[in-house]
């Protein structure tokens, strides 16, 4: 019988060869894309927005097996969020999902997508100019 890291590395793999949420919305309030220049991860989110509520959201990009099934695991769990929940989300949130302790050098390819997602919400908002965001 599969250890329960064993079984979270298999999620990760799973998630990585079937990504969940993977493509584009058709008509999202707003898409934003990001990288990791250190290893060339990059990841584009579209979200639906119903108020301050994501409502739908997909995502699309190349990069590792942590880089994309943290964004499959992410954006699973993002409906139904409010966009000041998603402020809250912190590293913490995307190693929790993953239930993997993740190394130091591969920490940006796991918040990638929650970074994204955040700096896509903060230019929508108006409070991050779209020109500071920095690729991570």
């Amino acid at each position: 019988m599969p250890s329960g890291s064993d079984l979270y590395r298999e999620q990760i793999i799973d998630h990585y060869k079937r990504p969940r949420n993977y493509g584009e919305l058709a008509d999202p309030t707003f898409t934003h894309v990001g990288e990791n220049p250190v290893c060339g991860d990059e990841i584009t989110i579209d979200v639906k927005l119903d108020g301050e509520t994501i409502e739908d959201v997909r995502f699309r990009g190349d990069g590792c097996a942590i880089s994309q099934a943290a964004a499959s695991l992410l954006t699973s769990e993002l409906p139904g969020v409010t966009l000041s929940e998603l402020y809250e989300m912190d590293r913490d949130t995307v190693v929790d999902l993953l239930g993997v302790d993740i190394s130091p050098m591969r920490m940006k390819c796991a918040v990638l997508a929650e970074k994204v997602a955040q700096d896509g919400a903060k230019i929508y908002e108006g409070e991050l100019d779209v020109d500071a965001t920095t690729t991570e």
